[in-house]
């Protein structure tokens, strides 16, 4: 089985007739990532040499991360928002010369709109909370898939691990680190959690 027809395999149910994985052809692209292709369809890309270093675990963690994303809904829609800030801010410059308030009013309205959702793309904090969050959900996707708690755990943390030590970028590498000392504060409350109703070897 290649490993495009395996991860399949990992999507759950309800996202398989509009989640699709395929090897990303882009330059020096991200290990993996998922893009909005069309209105109801989904493309989960992932840069196969990089993929093929890490172990199993490693692989289904970070994959299940990305589905995480997909299920929040918090992945990139199909960049209207730079095409409608070029439009409201071409308007108010054309309003401007021939002087009609109503058409500028609604020009900046829609350059605000496009602003607004482009600055909350980037936004960095907003970015890493959202990271944390898809990283809680696919430990919550591993154990639906077979993985107990403990070592969904262990699995995603040493992913991170080892994409902090792969990862040339400081502003990359902080994210992952963010991600990996919330990941370490969940599983340690996971495990007291654990405790106080069984033993458990974490």
């Amino acid at each position: 089985m290649s490993e495009l027809r395996r991860l399949k395999t990992l999507l759950p149910p309800e996202l398989q007739s509009w989640v699709t994985i395929e090897t990303t052809t882009a330059v020096n692209p991200p290990l993996i990532t998922c893009e909005e292709i069309g209105r109801d369809e989904i493309e989960i890309q992932i840069d196969m040499p990089k993929w093929d270093q890490l172990a199993i675990d490693q692989r289904n963690l970070l994959f299940w991360h990305e589905v995480a994303r997909v299920q929040a809904d918090t992945i990139p829609k199909d960049g209207w928002e730079m095409a409608a800030l070029a439009i409201g801010l071409g308007g108010a410059v054309g309003e401007l010369w021939v002087q009609d308030g109503l058409l500028l009013l609604l020009a900046m309205g829609l350059s605000g709109v496009a602003g607004w959702r482009l600055y909350q793309k980037n936004n960095s904090e907003k970015n890493v909370k959202e990271a944390i969050e898809a990283d809680e959900r696919a430990i919550q996707l591993a154990t639906r898939f077979g993985y107990t708690l403990p070592n969904a755990y262990k699995s995603l943390g040493s992913a991170l691990k080892t994409l902090i030590d792969q990862t040339p970028k400081k502003r990359q590498r902080a994210k992952y680190q963010a991600r990996l000392d919330a990941l370490k504060k969940s599983a340690a409350k996971a495990k007291a959690k654990m405790r106080s109703a069984a033993p458990a070897d974490f």
